[in-house]
This record gives C-alpha cells, sequence and structure tokens, in this order.
C-alpha cells in the first residue's frame, strides 16, 4: 500500500500580523478544495506545533480541528523544531500504511515576532543549540556566518557565489504567488545589503514569517474508490537523529574518554537525513528531478546541496555557477524560492516544500516548472537533532 498526497494548500507568506491559527485554517481548507474532499471526510488531522503563539501553538491539532469544527476526528501535535511539518507528515503517513485511516489532513503555520528568533523554554544546558546562544551569543545568522566562513576556507566559495543563490532563488520565487518577496534582484543589489553576520548581508539571510501549509493523504485504495488521482506519491520520510558519537552537527569527534571506543558515523548528520530517504525510497541522487532544501542562507543552500548528494563536497558552487541548480537546469535547487523568497514560519516550512514537490510532480508548476519532473526530495533539520526529508514520486 502506498500514500497518496490527494492535495495541497498553503496561506500566502508575509507579515501579516493575525492568528496563525487563521493561516492554517485557509490552508488546510485549500488543501481539501485541492482534493476534491470535506473536512468530514478527514479520519486524523496532525498539526504541527508553532510554540511562539501561546498554548493553541502547543496543541496544534486540536486549535485547527475546532477551527474546522468538531468532527470526532482523532487528532495529533508535534513538535520538531524546523523539522515540525516532516514529523507530522510521517505520522499521518504511519497511520494510514497502517490501515487505521484513508484520509489525514496535516496542518502548519506559524505567526512570527519581527527580528530574531528567541530561544524558549527556559535552561537547557543539555542542548547544544541553546548552548551555543548562552555561552558564545551565536544567533542563528552568526552560526550560519561560521558555516558560510568555513566554505570559504575550505572550498574557495566567495561572497559572490552566495549572492548568486539569492539571485536564483528571488527569480524562482519571483513566480511563486506564495511567497513573501516576489522581486527578482541582482547580485550588486545583494553585495551592497547590510552586513549582518560576516560573511553574509541582509539578503543573503531568510526573514521570520508568517505563513501556512497544509496536505491532505489519502492511502491509494481509497483514492482509487474515489476516483482522486494517484498521480503523486510519497516515496520516503525520514526522521533520523545524529549518530555518537558525533552528535553536535558537523563538529569534529574530538577523542574523549568516552567517545575515544566509538568509531566515527559514517556520514555528517544532514548527509545520513538524505540517505535513509534514499535507502528507502529505493533511490539515489541520480534520480532527482529537483530538489527543495533549507536555505536558511545562502551559503547553507550550497552545503545541502553537498548532503544531499547532488555534488561531492566542495563542488556546489561549480553546479551553482554552471547553472544546474537554476531553473531550466539539470537538477533546480529551490524551484519554490526557498526561504529566500519565503522567509521561515517553522511548522509550516517542511509540509510547504511538500506543496512544491506536489505542484511540480503534477506539472501544474506553471512559469516555475521543472520538465519532466519524477521524483523530488524536500530537506530540513531542526535543532537538536531532527532531521527531514521528504521523497515524492509520480
Amino acid at each position: 500500500m502506498s500514500v497518496v498526497i490527494a492535495g495541497t494548500g498553503m496561506h500566502p507568506w508575509g507579515k501579516w500580523g493575525r492568528p496563525f491559527a487563521e493561516y492554517g485554517v485557509a490552508a488546510a481548507r485549500a488543501a481539501l478544495r485541492d482534493a476534491g474532499l470535506e473536512w468530514t471526510d478527514v479520519q486524523f488531522a496532525v498539526g504541527a506545533d508553532t510554540i511562539r503563539n501561546g498554548y493553541p501553538g502547543f496543541i496544534a491539532g486540536a486549535t485547527f480541528a475546532q477551527a474546522l469544527g468538531w468532527t470526532g476526528a482523532r487528532i495529533a501535535s508535534c513538535y520538531a523544531a524546523c523539522a515540525s511539518g516532516a514529523q507530522a507528515l510521517d505520522i499521518a503517513r504511519t497511520r494510514i500504511l497502517a490501515g487505521l485511516c484513508d484520509v489525514a489532513l496535516v496542518v502548519g503555520a506559524d505567526s512570527t515576532p519581527k527580528g530574531f528568533f528567541r530561544p524558549v523554554g527556559g535552561d537547557r544546558p543539555d542542548d547544544p543549540d541553546w548552548l551555543r546562544f548562552r555561552l558564545l551569543g551565536a544567533t542563528n545568522p552568526a552560526y550560519f556566518a561560521l558555516y558560510a566562513r568555513r566554505r570559504m576556507a575550505l572550498y574557495g566559495d566567495t561572497s559572490q557565489d552566495f549572492a548568486a543563490v539569492k539571485v536564483k532563488n528571488a527569480l524562482a520565487g519571483s513566480l511563486n504567488e506564495n511567497a513573501r518577496y516576489r522581486r527578482t534582484v541582482t547580485a550588486e543589489e545583494v553585495l551592497a545589503s547590510p552586513m549582518v553576520a560576516d560573511p553574509l548581508r541582509l539578503m543573503d539571510i531568510c526573514a521570520t514569517s508568517d505563513g501556512g501549509a497544509a496536505v491532505v493523504l489519502v492511502s491509494e485504495e481509497y483514492a482509487r474508490r474515489r476516483g482522486l488521482s494517484t498521480a503523486v506519491r510519497i516515496a520516503a520520510v525520514s526522521t533520523v537523529t545524529p549518530t555518537f558519537p558525533n552528535t553536535v552537527l558537523e563538529l569534529p569527534c574530538f577523542a574523549t574518554d568516552s567517545t575515544a571506543a566509538a568509531p566515527p558515523p559514517e556520514r555528517a548528520f544532514r548527509a545520513s537525513i538524505a540517505h535513509a530517504a534514499y535507502e528507502e525510497a529505493g533511490l539515489g541522487p541520480a534520480d532527482l528531478s529537483f530538489a527543495e532544501v533549507y536555505d536558511l542562507s545562502t551559503a547553507l543552500e550550497l552545503d545541502w546541496v553537498e548532503d544531499i548528494g547532488l555534488a561531492p563536497p566542495g563542488e556546489a558552487a561549480k553546479l551553482l555557477r554552471a547553472g544546474d541548480t537554476a531553473l531550466g537546469g539539470r537538477v533546480p535547487v529551490n524551484p519554490s524560492g526557498g526561504l529566500a523568497s519565503f522567509g521561515e514560519a517553522i511548522p509550516a516550512q517542511a509540509i510547504a516544500q511538500v506543496c512544491e514537490l506536489t505542484r511540480q510532480l503534477r506539472g501544474t508548476a506553471g512559469t516555475r516548472q521543472v520538465v519532466n519532473a519524477r521524483a523530488g526530495l524536500a530537506a530540513n533539520q531542526g535543532l537538536f537533532g531532527h532531521g527531514s526529508a521528504i521523497i515524492a514520486i509520480t
């Protein structure tokens, strides 16, 4: 049995200043319309939690179910930082595969404050991400800048390369009606924008945004029985965690009494996320028609291109310069426009990536369409060891 993506829906990204549930309900209704189903057809609903919007955000499944109208449907809520949407989708998919339901709705939405995301949840001395906030004062943009500096030092990437990522994604975003930023930019504009965390400038770093996304999943048998399209299916969902002793993302394994006897993991964390999805789907990087990756910064997109296997370490900028990852290129990356065009609405993000996979695989992405798209991968990673990779196929 396979799981079919029957419908997708989004609330446009922006800074609307309204309750997150409003965005989620709009996206859910759009996804149900797209699927040709009613809310009363949904047997299971999963909400990806937002931790910035009070108690309703912590119980997002119930919040959305109440807003749509109590029907007796079973619900769940989950939080996994930026991977929340992927875990929510995995819960729904698993329930369908177990034969416990035929129709599931997955919803994520966020209403975000202006500026940097603040750490929440109190002191977390066992969390390496909290430690970098507290001990190093390293906000996310500063963290991204360290990765960018590493690329420059190891591989010779330049600020011009990073700017080219923004130019590429802004062009794609200008063609996406749900994107927050729909203006093309030049490399000169990117390089002239204010410095935030050297070498990353304002236009190298994603914004924080309001937005919502939803998908309707159904069993293949149900889709055939109801005459729904079975064109797009989920081939894999990876939610892996890091492997000991390399438990801090991408940092080297320093020999200590506790780690000396442990062999190093075969792959770094981000690479292991994609590998697990490929293994489940029975596919490899060469099978991808396109990919959606988490471009929290322009430099980080280049890291992801390598992590998902589209290029060897240090080679992503070569693909970029050759136009291979642009619209019309050999394997477009972020044909939606990515976070560069949307900004980050945390619980909605992985679901929005699946919306893009679905549109591309259906052949309904308009001027952003990847020609003959057959398989797409969406990848991101949440703080404190949350993997997220989803492969959809047609």
